[in-house]
C-alpha cells in the first residue's frame, strides 16, 4: 500500500463525549477536509470518560480524504477554573479576585497535564501552572 502524505494538520477544542457537528466544530472540521460527522462519532467515543470537560485535539488529515487524531489534556485555564470553582479568571489579575486553588490542587493539576508539558518534573510543571493561575488573578494558597 503507498504510504498516505500528510495535506494538514490543525488543533481544535471540544467538550469530551458530547460533540456536535453544529459551529465552531463542524465548520472548522469541513474547512480543513475532515467529514465532521465521522470525526464526531470518533471523538466522542474516545472522549466518553471526559465528559463535559474541554479537551484539545490535533488532527493530521491525509491526500485520501482519512485522518488521524490525538487527544490532549484539558486546558489549564479550564482546569484552574474547575478547582476554583469560579467561571472565570479575574478581569484584572492584579487585583487577585479570581478564586482560591491549593498547593495540592495545583499539584494534581500539574500530573494531569504532565505529558502535554515540556517537562518531566512533577514539581516544575506544578510552578508552570501556579504560573497560569496568577495570570488568571487564582491565588495559590499553601
Amino acid at each position: 500500500m503507498a504510504k498516505k502524505e500528510v495535506v494538514k494538520s490543525f488543533k481544535v477544542m471540544a467538550p469530551g463525549g458530547t460533540a456536535t457537528p453544529g459551529p465552531p466544530l463542524g465548520p472548522a472540521l469541513g474547512g480543513n477536509g475532515v467529514n465532521p460527522g465521522q470525526f464526531i462519532q470518533q471523538f466522542n467515543a474516545a472522549t466518553a470518560d471526559k465528559k463535559g470537560k474541554i479537551v484539545g485535539c490535533i488532527i493530521t488529515v491525509y491526500t485520501d480524504r482519512s485522518f488521524d487524531f490525538v487527544i490532549k489534556s484539558s486546558p489549564a485555564s479550564a482546569l484552574l477554573k474547575e478547582a476554583a470553582g469560579v467561571d472565570k479568571g479575574s478581569g484584572t489579575p492584579q487585583d487577585l479576585n479570581g478564586g482560591k486553588v491549593t498547593k495540592a490542587q495545583i499539584l494534581q493539576i500539574a500530573q494531569e497535564k504532565l505529558e502535554d508539558l515540556n517537562t518531566t518534573d512533577v514539581e516544575a510543571a506544578g510552578r508552570m501552572i501556579a504560573g497560569t493561575a496568577r495570570s488568571m488573578g487564582i491565588v495559590v494558597e499553601g
